[in-house]
């Protein structure tokens, strides 16, 4: 017993120091990804890897060890920015309590914060159609439960997919009006908008080949 005593501390102060190392470990990735948001979002996918590390207050080797190539860095910070904008536009669309209004808030919303983030707006196509559709999945969902709701002021025959579409398209919208046109998108929303109210009875034309994942090849990249 007297020789096991001293072991005790040695094997409890090795068990502390692994543990403040992945604390630490786990406050540096915390601190890259939330500074590559920021650059990221200003800046696009072009911003040079020197200045993440510089504001999140880590060495490159520390960034490289948490993220060995910028594009896992990149992906990594936009699954989750992408995440945190479509829930941000789904709670202001489940807010309006109007079905109409929900459907236009979410589209409002989801535009406006695509927007405000250069390397969504960059790689919003791209990143979320295949291989990795994680994202639009998301949408998906989303928009699928908005257009139940306002099944009664939608007209006639618009599915899923086109509000879908319609979504990524008015992106394009974004990113090549934004800078020299800010107003123009809004503009053009809500002219789309008015084409999807429920009083236009016209039937719109059928899909020359019906197929659940046909809109992704409108994609580019795709």
């Amino acid at each position: 017993m007297a020789v096991a005593e001293p072991e005790e501390p040695k094997r409890s102060e090795g068990t502390t120091r692994r543990r403040a190392v992945r604390a630490d470990a786990i406050r540096n990735r915390e601190a890259i990804i939330e500074a590559a948001s920021e650059v990221l979002a200003a800046q696009g996918t072009a911003v040079d890897v020197r200045e993440i590390a510089g504001r999140s207050g880590v060495g490159m080797g520390t960034l490289y060890r948490h993220f060995p190539k910028k594009e896992d860095l990149i992906r990594t910070v936009l699954r989750r920015d992408f995440s945190k904008w479509a829930d941000s536009a789904r709670q202001a669309a489940i807010e309006a309590r109007d079905p109409w209004a929900a459907l236009t808030d979410f589209y409002q919303q989801a535009l406006t914060g695509y927007a405000r983030h250069s390397a969504i707006m960059e790689n919003f196509a791209l990143t979320w159609s295949a291989p990795d559709v994680a994202g639009i999945q998301q949408l998906r969902l989303v928009i699928e439960e908005l257009r139940a709701r306002a099944t009664d002021v939608l007209r006639p025959g618009v599915t899923t997919d086109d509000l879908l579409l319609l979504l990524v398209s008015l992106g394009h919208a974004v990113q090549v009006t934004d800078e020299c046109r800010p107003h123009m998108w809004n503009r053009l929303l809500h002219i789309c908008l008015s084409g999807l109210r429920a009083d236009h009875r016209e039937l719109l034309p059928a899909e020359a080949a019906p197929d659940t994942n046909s809109w992704t090849r409108l994609l580019p990249g795709s």
